[in-house]
């Protein structure tokens, strides 16, 4: 249960934060203090912060992290396939897992591999979204990485989200580390010395 609260709530907070997401904050801190009172810790920068700031600046903050820079990407597959053609395998591959496990994806917008949507595939299949973070987990903390990084509110989020999987052994570590050290593909397009793959995953603190 707590789980899924705190995917439903990472996505939510992971979402562009119009009136409608800014909203739900409050009910965001009570089903966290409800449901996962010790991951709710993780969201009280972001919602403190976001009580606190116009939503224009919220807002505008979202669009520079997110949507301005590689290095904050939400976009899972961007970290392991950059821009490939292998990618576009890779994506509609999510697709049709999503089709067999009754999700539509019609009118989203999003391409199937943004975070907030594979949280809400977490919430709707939890054995099958699970499995889908699980498998994408060293894309996970190089978010998480990059954001703590930045100093972003947005990085407790991602964290935990990280903290709702299995397995904080260094078999996890290790894959992020190499797929970072790897750096980008060789077929990629328009990715520079400064993408976020060549980053190197540090120890998170407190995990």
């Amino acid at each position: 249960m707590s789980s899924a609260v705190i995917r439903q709530s990472a996505s939510l907070c992971l979402s562009y934060p119009d009136d409608a997401v800014l909203g739900s904050a409050p009910l965001i801190e009570r089903a966290l203090r409800e449901s996962a009172p010790r991951a709710a810790a993780s969201f009280t920068p972001l919602l403190g912060w976001w009580a606190t700031t116009p939503a224009s600046q919220v807002q505008a903050a979202y669009v520079d992290t997110f949507d301005m820079s590689r290095r904050h990407a939400l976009y899972l597959s961007y970290w392991t396939d950059g821009d490939t053609r292998r990618r576009g395998a890779v994506l509609a591959d999510l697709k049709r897992r999503y089709r067999e496990a009754g999700l539509q994806l019609d009118g989203t917008g999003e391409l199937p591999d943004y975070l907030p949507l594979v949280l809400e595939f977490a919430r709707h299949a939890p054995r099958e979204g699970t499995a889908l973070l699980q498998e994408y987990r060293p894309s996970l903390e190089l978010i998480r990485i990059a954001l703590a990084e930045r100093g972003s509110p947005y990085a407790g989020v991602v964290a935990a989200v990280c903290d709702t999987l299995p397995g904080r052994s260094p078999a996890d570590r290790q894959q992020a580390m190499a797929m970072a050290a790897a750096g980008p593909p060789r077929e990629s397009v328009g990715l520079d010395a400064h993408d976020p793959r060549l980053l190197p995953l540090q120890p998170a603190g407190g995990r």
